[in-house]
């Protein structure tokens, strides 16, 4: 209930309030679509392993990609920092959310092993259980409105403000220069 309830609707908060920052600095006028891009490229590394949570049997093999694309994940943050900070002001506030947008994919991974932790023990040969790595969709489903609320919430507060972020970074970059300077 924390990770759905409290950790999951902080992250989106956070990913709103990282696309604020953005768009207060001008992104469209400095860093451009190439930050914008890795911004979407995040949101992709993030989104499979919460849709696996989402849909599919958490076992060894689900650990195993979530951990994955946390790491991922991790390295193209550093990319886009090292690239935004040589394109724009990154302020404090905006780091700070970063800081939340790293930590809680790591709390949502950390819970999620604790919760199967038999499996997550076995990917290092560890425990009782047999490392599992079928592909299965979940017995027991999370409910169904949680669920549609959640995709609801992705759709709104991230793919529509980052997707809006993109195609103004696009836009703004492909407006011939002498409108620019006019």
């Amino acid at each position: 209930m924390y990770l759905m309830y409290f950790i999951v609707p902080l992250w989106l908060a956070a990913g709103v309030a990282d696309w604020l920052c953005h768009r207060r600095s001008g992104i469209e006028h400095t860093s451009g679509p190439k930050e914008s891009a890795i911004h979407l490229l995040m949101l992709v590394e993030m989104g499979a392993p919460v849709l696996a949570a989402l849909f599919l049997d958490v076992n060894a093999l689900v650990l195993a990609f979530m951990i994955a694309c946390f790491f991922v994940h991790e390295a193209t943050a550093l990319w886009d920092v090292s690239y935004a900070t040589q394109h724009r002001t990154v302020t404090p506030l905006e780091q700070h959310i970063h800081s939340f947008l790293e930590m809680l994919p790591l709390m949502a991974v950390s819970m999620i092993a604790l919760l199967h932790w038999p499996q997550f023990a076995a990917l290092f040969g560890a425990g009782p259980e047999a490392a599992d790595f079928g592909l299965r969709w979940k017995e027991s489903p999370l409910p169904r409105s949680y669920v549609l609320w959640l995709m609801a919430a992705i759709v709104v507060f991230e793919l529509l403000p980052y997707g809006e972020e993109f195609a103004r970074t696009v836009r703004e970059k492909l407006r011939p220069r002498l409108s620019r300077t006019a």
